[in-house]
């Protein structure tokens, strides 16, 4: 089994993560021949480090291959990464986000109406998942229809681990995504709308429009980072307030603390807990040697547990107060729908609390964990409140 995947099925993997912090900080994996990376100052130097640690992939084209992620914004380098991501930030400015707050805020009533009343839901499946989809597919002109398919290849997307062989299901699912995308790209081109995939035809840079397997790497990016982050965010950040007793209270009470308490929740249970690096150049990391050419995981969600940086960081503490944690990344490849995500979560949980009084996990319930070494979430969320 590859090493990583002990990590991908572990509701609670972070002890494993201390241990390996202690005592094989920077370790490699014989059988897959990755290096991975534990230390909160090694993690932030493998994210930012740009010129050491490349973020790139290789692969041809993914029209043919199914390498939907060979040229999209996380598997670029500067300078074209620079100029890629400058092409969608507008999309993104604090402005545009905040512009999307009135329809997040009725697309999440609209879904607490479809189950405030049953005093009872799987969490995950009534509001996590759907709200961010919608959302996103919305801006990316996917027909409504279509919403389901989209989740579905999420999923399996994120399920997929570097280390190991494709297997039939990811394979499929590449090829169909890619595909699918083709197919709305070409729409598009005949047919702009008002929408993310058409202003990004109608992009240039220099002069020169994107190419076809740069739009597909947009699109696959805001397909997965554009709502399963989301998901786990709201999930975890449900999940993380039901074990400190008091918390919902006191979130209801003081509803300014809401920010501050989704930022705890993002060290505390890091929707992504991994990234995937390659060595640019032989470089050394603490006393250990790297390989030009070696691939590296840097585990973020270790990093945010580091005792070296957090004080009882194994502590959920929502007067924890401003802390540097690495959720969203770190240097040039900081998470460009961090606001958004953050919006999202902030209305969904302030309904949340709001509309589904005495919120807790139903009891007897059996938590289990997405299978997947890059996110961390939940399967689904069993909960009952005080029916009105």
């Amino acid at each position: 089994m590859d090493f990583a995947a002990d990590y991908s099925r572990s509701l609670d993997p972070f002890p494993q993560y201390r241990a390996m912090r202690e005592s094989s900080p920077v370790f490699q994996d014989e059988q897959s021949g990755s290096w991975h990376v534990f230390r909160y100052d090694n993690v932030q130097r493998v994210l930012s480090e740009h010129a050491t640690f490349s973020s790139r992939m290789g692969g041809d084209d993914p029209s043919e291959t199914g390498q939907l992620f060979a040229a999209s914004l996380i598997t670029t380098d500067p300078p074209r990464h620079r100029q890629l991501r400058s092409l969608v930030t507008q999309a993104f400015t604090p402005k545009a986000v905040d512009a999307l707050a009135p329809r997040i805020s009725a697309l999440t009533d609209e879904l607490l109406d479809g189950i405030a009343p049953a005093g009872t839901a799987d969490l995950i499946a009534g509001l996590a998942y759907p709200l961010p989809v919608i959302v996103i597919a919305e801006l990316m002109g996917i027909p409504p229809g279509d919403r389901d398919r989209f989740k579905q290849w999420s999923d399996v997307i994120v399920s997929q681990t570097r280390s190991g062989a494709e297997d039939a299901d990811h394979h499929a699912t590449n090829v169909e995504m890619t595909g699918y995308f083709l197919d709305l790209i070409e729409q598009r081109r005949r047919q702009p709308g008002n929408d993310l995939i058409s202003n990004l035809l109608s992009a240039e840079i220099d002069g020169q429009k994107l190419s076809v397997p740069e739009l597909l790497g947009f699109c696959s990016l805001l397909l997965v980072a554009g709502n399963e982050t989301t998901t786990n965010l709201i999930g975890n950040a449900v999940l993380s307030f039901t074990e400190v007793p008091g918390t919902f209270e006191r979130l209801l009470a003081e509803p300014q603390l809401l920010p501050q308490a989704i930022e705890e929740v993002l060290r505390y249970r890091s929707p992504v807990q991994s990234m995937y690096r390659v060595a640019a150049a032989d470089t050394a990391l603490g006393d250990v040697q790297i390989p030009a050419g070696a691939p590296l995981v840097a585990w973020i969600g270790s990093a945010n547990r580091d005792e070296r940086h957090f004080t009882e960081p194994d502590e959920f503490d929502i007067d924890r107060g401003p802390s540097r944690h690495l959720a969203f990344g770190q240097g040039i490849h900081f998470c460009l729908g961090a606001p958004l995500a953050r919006l999202e979560a902030r209305i969904a949980l302030e309904a949340t609390l709001s509309r589904l009084p005495g919120l807790t996990v139903a009891a007897g319930s059996r938590l289990e964990r997405m299978d997947s070494t890059i996110v961390y979430g939940l399967k689904e969320l069993p909960v009952t409140w005080e029916a009105g």
